[in-house]
């Protein structure tokens, strides 16, 4: 009798432990800044060589349809609070000090957490652009951004920034150093992260690597033939060196994944590669055997359908999935792979994409993604104007009736005649005009309730 229960209970075990999901214990995400599909050879480009990332890509899970904000500072905003731009939006570069971010999520579950790249969350303005004063240091400072190590490029002022490359400047746990002479900086991000990893091996760890390649100024790397024939032309400006840059990206995150096999982590680390927004205007290449000009800061879909790779040895199989993501999903998905759930008093707008990582049901994944997009106000930002927009795998709605007909397979989108439109993009357009409505209720920040210009000088309300 004894024995039988013994077994029944051993089954009963075996059942409750298949019922729940394999959580990783260390969770790495990295975001590229400024490279769309087109930069890597597993989404159909063929420029550039990306060999580490391909073969993430083909041993795990890629993502065909994520989406990010056109530039890097709404998507940073939307990725670490969870929340639309247009509910904390107050100007570009600044994340509001009093915000909640996934850093402070991930603590509050008892992760060790360490950012490692680039910040531009705190100041952006020089001193000498117009209402500079009114937004200049208003931003988060890293130190109080969740994470119990930080070491950042773009810390503080932007005239302070220097390099992130060739001598790189950083600001690393409250200690600024600059222009560290002969080092490459994304060497330097990488190896803080990795050491981070190594001292906090037997803890559960968070590391989010927001990395600055491949983002102007397009400089040598130090597997550039020009790096060690002459060291004084390691800051050279030339799009000639694009090719190296998107190449050393992938060496960067081929150090993170054999640094983390080195350690002996890679069955407990999971990976994420994901991009800020698409690549630069000034670069075109071929995806799919078709010519495709950078849409960085434009909102279209060559400017917001970026890569998303996860990659989870012995965890994920092989797949492809079409599933939408949105910056605002990353801070329930960390949530549900540390086996918690986001806080009810935590407001976002997310829907995990855990599931698609750990095989187990969760909330349906999204239909429709929505955008709110305004770097207004704020340093070279005169050229752009307030987009509001939602989509799905086929139809791109703008709050000013504008409705497009998007590809599943690349960038193409085509302006549809509203006096044409066939059922099927009449029930979209009704449905994406909902989801715009829907989303366009409170909270609204006070920075998203005006249109501004580049100054931050009204110019109607909203």
């Amino acid at each position: 009798m004894l024995v039988r229960t013994l077994i029944v209970l051993a089954c009963s075990a075996m059942v409750s432990l298949a019922g729940h999901p394999m959580l990783p214990k260390k969770i790495v995400l990295i975001m590229a800044d400024d490279i769309g599909l087109e930069g890597l050879g597993c989404y159909g480009g063929s420029d550039y060589k990306t060999p580490r990332l391909d073969q993430l890509a083909a041993d795990g899970l890629r993502f065909t349809h994520a989406y990010s904000q056109p530039l890097c500072s709404p998507t940073r905003l939307e990725i670490m609070t969870g929340r639309e731009n247009h509910r904390n939006w107050k100007y570009f570069g600044i994340l509001p000090p009093e915000e909640k971010t996934f850093g402070h999520l991930m603590q509050s579950f008892g992760y060790r957490t360490c950012i490692s790249g680039k910040w531009q969350l705190q100041s952006y303005d020089p001193p000498d652009f117009p209402n500079a004063e009114k937004r200049r240091g208003t931003g988060m400072h890293p130190k109080d951004a969740g994470f119990h190590e930080y070491s950042l490029f773009h810390s503080l002022h932007t005239e302070d920034k220097g390099s992130r490359y060739a001598n790189p400047t950083f600001l690393r746990n409250g200690k600024l150093h600059k222009n560290v002479e002969g080092k490459y900086g994304e060497d330097l991000a990488v190896d803080f992260l990795l050491d981070f990893l190594k001292k906090n091996r037997d803890e559960k760890a968070f590391v989010y690597y927001p990395m600055a390649l491949p983002h102007w100024p397009v400089n040598p790397t130090p597997n550039s033939k020009i790096w060690n024939k002459d060291p004084s032309r390691r800051l050279e400006k030339d799009d000639k060196y694009f090719p190296d840059m998107v190449a050393y990206m992938d060496t960067i995150v081929g150090r993170v994944v054999d640094g983390i096999e080195k350690l002996g982590l890679t069955k407990e680390t999971l990976i994420l590669f994901y991009s800020d927004n698409g690549t630069n205007k000034s670069v075109t290449s071929r995806l799919n055997g078709k010519l495709v000009e950078g849409g960085k800061a434009e909102p279209i879909q060559s400017g917001i359908r970026v890569p998303l790779i996860a990659s989870w040895p012995g965890q994920i199989q092989p797949k492809v999935s079409s599933q939408l993501i949105d910056p605002s999903d990353f801070l329930p998905t960390l949530a549900e792979l540390a086996g918690k759930k986001v806080p009810p008093n935590w407001q976002h707008d997310g829907v995990s994409f855990a599931p698609a990582i750990h095989k187990h049901p969760g909330a349906p994944p999204r239909d429709w993604a929505f955008f709110w997009y305004d770097p207004r106000p704020g340093w070279d930002k005169m050229a752009f104007s307030r987009a509001i927009f939602a989509l799905d795998h086929k139809y791109k709605l703008f709050s000013d009736g504008r409705l497009f007909a998007i590809d599943g397979v690349d960038y193409k989108e085509e302006l549809l005649d509203p006096a044409k439109l066939s059922p099927e993009a009449k029930a979209a357009k009704a449905k994406l005009a909902k989801v715009i409505v829907k989303m366009m209720q409170p909270p609204v920040s006070k920075g998203a309730q005006i249109v501004v210009d580049a100054y931050g000088n009204p110019i109607s309300k909203k």
